[in-house]
């Protein structure tokens, strides 16, 4: 995927009509501007001050959920689940993130996954999540699911996911940094029924 780049954890750069980053975090070397910066929750792996600012320019518009969005200055746009906005064109869903049982990200907060329409294609980045119903309604022709476990899905749960919302390809993420390793992606890849492609980190 030549528009999608891993950057780790759960950092993802997407290149096409604009420049989108997700939850920036560690980022090293040179990094080219962002239009756009989403931001899943408030938590400091995937709400990174200092990561964000390094992305920034004066164009730059940052999507976040309430409590992150306080957090951070400049051109903020704030989100909750079942949010759809518009962003420099591009077409923005807001879905729930949430854990099932475990209390790292309770569904009281608001935190939120995205679905992106961009390059003629519908990408979903999960969030920090499990195997939650509402994932039942997403469309995507791209998945970005957590299989680290532990905070998250495990690699069965994620793979779970995957064969429910039926994308074109799959990706493995959160996982090699806080929680999880490579093998956790290749469990994940073993138990899915659609295409899965587990990205080098860039």
């Amino acid at each position: 995927m030549e528009d999608i780049k891993w950057l780790g954890h759960a950092s993802f750069k997407i290149s096409g009509e604009k420049v989108i980053y997700i939850d920036p975090w560690r980022l090293e070397g040179k990094n080219e501007e962002a239009d756009i910066i989403l931001i899943t929750h408030d938590h400091y792996d995937h709400c990174s001050l200092s990561d964000i600012e390094k992305l920034k320019g004066k164009q730059t518009t940052v999507v976040a959920p309430p409590d992150a969005a306080q957090k951070i200055t400049g051109d903020v746009r704030v989100v909750r689940p079942g949010d759809e906005l518009t962003v420099k064109g591009i077409r923005i869903e807001a879905y729930p993130a949430y854990n099932l049982g475990k209390d790292f990200h309770p569904k009281v907060n608001g935190w939120v996954g995205y679905v992106i329409n961009i390059n003629g294609k519908r990408i979903y980045h999960a969030g920090d999540t499990d195997l939650i119903p509402e994932m039942d309604g997403i469309k995507a022709d791209v998945a970005l699911l957590p299989v680290g476990g532990t905070y998250t899905m495990n690699a069965k749960e994620a793979a779970q996911a995957a064969n429910r919302i039926n994308p074109k390809l799959a990706i493995p993420m959160h996982f090699g940094s806080i929680v999880g390793s490579s093998k956790d992606a290749e469990e994940f890849r073993s138990l899915c029924q659609v295409p899965v492609e587990i990205l080098e980190r860039s």
